[in-house]
């Protein structure tokens, strides 16, 4: 039997670049490496990424043919800006008259603060007139002459007109410099924060185009034919001649990797991913199959990046006790990493003879609280890790396993320091350090209205043991590691989708304009690779800003996946009434697809409405979708346009604040197409056709509407 081709996902860390091969077909992790991250070798980061590519060829005896898809993530953007280590940008404002006035306060963007003391090196110059071929030409000799390696090309309401931009753009490539236009960064106005994401992106364009030219030219020397893409902040992966075009893209874009895994291997659909490495854990929402996603906040402003809202707390597996009054009232933010300590829980029982508990301050400043161990083998941290080792929460194998009789020795002390014995002694540290975890974790929750009822908690990165489990514990709600948790961040680059988001301000959007918007975003990704049968495409209208936002995501080969497990109508069955608390007898089949069963079950409440909560389950026994109170109907393709019509009409809300088409998301293949981000049932339903006209007539629809109260 011919084996299957391979995905490759390369996550390229501050220290580490980690690889891992996934096969193309199953999905399941088949090898992994990890190689120290090329900083200050002449190629830079493009030398460990190949390295690592050919050293996961190497152990899987495969050649490089064999790779289908190959994607990477960076840091090197996000630390270019932290860093302060940018290019000096030229910023040419157009406009005359009153226009001329809001362009030139553009100039104070240099003002921006890269670092303490660094600030944004730009360079301003005006033009009245972009037509003016001489005054363009001028402005941009002017900038270049000041020091300028870059451009950005500026007018007001250029996403409206962007001729006098995409002028000046062309004036600047002419001469040989990088150039980014407003416009084509983001399509919402605004004149400042526009400007000011295109000068941030233009100020990492050269060394990210450097970078990409490097990488390229290697994977192709290395004789890999596929696509190289390369991770977005906002969990999908872009082209590389993307990348070149929009590298802000890729800013923030470390966290997006472990969440994408999560969506891609845990398939999570409604709950919260934590990424837990030694120092600090990172907290994403995933609600309806989706991440949460908003506009960043870049060199302390807000931009028009969209990314992954990820929220970051300083307790990790290396986070140390810290002790007072008798009591563990905090873990960490110091490490035992930075405070250049050995885990207590790894070390052989010998060294750690005679251990006696000491408090210290780790580095100088920090307080001198801090809970160690002086033994025979020298000095040793107490942490997260030792304690969830100690109650035996780390599983066998886990990257964080350590052998729980030397991680209870190690917790003694601490236990005859807070009178007690060491199983509460360890529950009370981990108690300490989630419970800064926790209070982000439900603020979340709450923000993007999380249903308790389908909510998990998924652990992933090395520590996730010391946090996740716990956690869960403490907020009463499911949760687990995720598997190969370790690498979770290269497995999530490896099975990332495409993805692209168009933005539009369109006061009263028409179903044409709708329809428009939606096509622009399912172009784009097939352009960058998408097999143009694997995209989806959500659409969000927002009738208070006017603004029509189309996400679309797809593959860049049509996925069939060849799992060996298959979950029977039992275990689906057992998966929705776990998800729906109720008891088998009372959960029943509604409908279903080749992909998708949907059950539900009834709810009868006193002095109110009946409620009939509904869950789509996948072939693999995972919860895809919940719903608090739905109505399902089964068509076929065929069908839908009146039945469609005719659920949209009857659950449509009518108030004082306007029309509302209930939340519609319709199955169809393999597909759950989300269209509930429209409001107007005109438009709505002109979004189901566009979404049902490639399939067959006869081919079978669900149905799941939710009314809005």
């Amino acid at each position: 039997m011919t084996p299957h081709r391979i995905r490759v996902g390369i996550d390229v860390g501050g220290t580490f670049t980690d690889a891992v091969a996934v096969d193309a077909a199953t999905l399941e992790l088949v090898a992994q490496v990890k190689v120290p991250t090329s900083h200050h070798h002449e190629d830079g980061v493009a030398h460990g990424i190949v390295e690592a590519l050919d050293r996961l060829l190497k152990d899987l005896g495969r050649a490089p043919g064999d790779v289908a898809f190959l994607a990477h993530g960076t840091t090197q953007a996000t630390n270019a800006l932290l860093e302060g280590d940018v290019a000096p940008v030229g910023l040419i404002g157009i406009g005359s008259g009153p226009a001329a006035l809001p362009t030139r306060r553009l100039a104070g963007l240099a003002a921006l603060e890269l670092t303490p003391g660094k600030r944004l090196p730009l360079h301003y110059a005006h033009v009245a007139d972009a037509g003016d071929g001489a005054a363009v030409r001028a402005a941009v000799d002017e900038v270049v002459a000041a020091g300028a390696e870059v451009l950005v090309a500026t007018e007001p309401f250029g996403v409206d007109v962007p001729d006098g931009e995409r002028a000046v753009a062309e004036a600047g490539r002419a001469q040989g410099l990088p150039t980014t236009a407003a416009h084509e960064i983001t399509s919402l106005y605004g004149l400042r924060k526009r400007t000011r994401t295109a000068v941030v992106n233009a100020a990492i364009l050269p060394r990210m185009l450097a970078t990409a030219d490097l990488v390229d030219t290697s994977i192709a020397a290395a004789g890999v034919s596929a696509p190289l893409m390369v991770m977005r902040c906002d969990g999908g992966v872009m082209s590389l001649d993307e990348m070149r075009r929009r590298p802000l893209l890729t800013v923030l874009s470390g966290p997006a990797a472990g969440v994408a895994g999560a969506l891609m291997q845990e398939r999570v659909s409604e709950g919260v991913f934590l990424e837990t490495g030694g120092t600090s854990t990172d907290i994403s929402v995933v609600r309806r199959g989706k991440v949460a996603v908003r506009h960043a906040t870049v060199l302390g402003r807000t931009s028009y990046l969209s990314a992954l809202d990820v929220r970051t707390v300083g307790v990790g597996g290396g986070s140390m006790a810290r002790i007072s009054g008798g009591r563990v009232h905090a873990a960490g933010p110091r490490s035992a990493h930075i405070a250049g300590l050995p885990y207590a829980c790894f070390a052989d029982a010998a060294d750690l003879a005679g251990a006696r508990l000491v408090t210290v301050a780790p580095l100088a400043g920090d307080p001198d609280d801090y809970a160690v161990l002086e033994a025979a083998g020298g000095r040793f941290a107490l942490t997260m890790t030792c304690a969830a080792n100690a109650l035996g929460r780390v599983p066998e194998g886990d990257f964080a396993a350590g052998d729980p009789e030397v991680a209870r020795t190690a917790l003694r002390p601490l236990a005859e320091a807070l009178g007690t014995d060491v199983a509460t002694a360890a529950a009370r540290f981990l108690d300490a350090g989630v419970r800064q975890v926790e209070a982000v974790t439900r603020t979340m929750m709450r923000e993007y209205r999380v249903d308790d009822d389908t909510a998990v908690l998924v652990g992933g990165g090395g520590g996730a043991a010391s946090v996740t489990p716990h956690l869960a514990a403490a907020m009463g709600l499911p949760g687990r590691i995720a598997r190969h948790n370790e690498v979770i961040s290269p497995i999530g680059v490896a099975l990332a989708l495409v993805r692209e988001q168009v933005e539009r301000i369109i006061p009263g959007a028409t179903q044409e304009q709708i329809l428009a918007v939606r096509a622009e975003a399912e172009s784009a990704v097939v352009a960058q690779g998408a097999a143009p049968g694997a995209v989806e495409v959500e659409v969000t209208v927002d009738a208070q800003t006017n603004t029509v936002r189309a996400v679309a995501t797809g593959a860049t080969e049509l996925r069939t996946q060849d799992r060996a497990h298959r979950a029977d109508a039992d275990e689906r069955l057992d998966a929705a009434a776990a998800s729906l608390k109720a008891d088998r007898e009372r959960v029943r089949v509604l409908a279903g697809t080749d992909a998708y069963t949907v059950y539900g079950t009834e709810v009868r409440r006193r002095l109110r409405a009946d409620r009939r909560p509904v869950r789509v389950v996948d072939a693999d026994g995972v919860v895809r979708l919940g719903a608090a109170d739905a109505r399902v109907a089964a068509m076929t393709v065929e069908e839908a346009g009146g039945e469609l019509a005719r659920l949209v009409k009857d659950a449509t809300a009518y108030g004082d604040g306007g029309v509302r088409a209930p939340a519609v998301r319709l199955l169809v293949g393999g597909r759950i197409a989300d269209l509930s981000g429209v409001l107007e049932p005109e438009a709505l339903l002109a979004l189901a056709r566009a979404e049902l006209r490639p399939r067959g007539a006869g081919e079978r629809v669900v149905a799941v509407v939710e009314s809005r109260s």
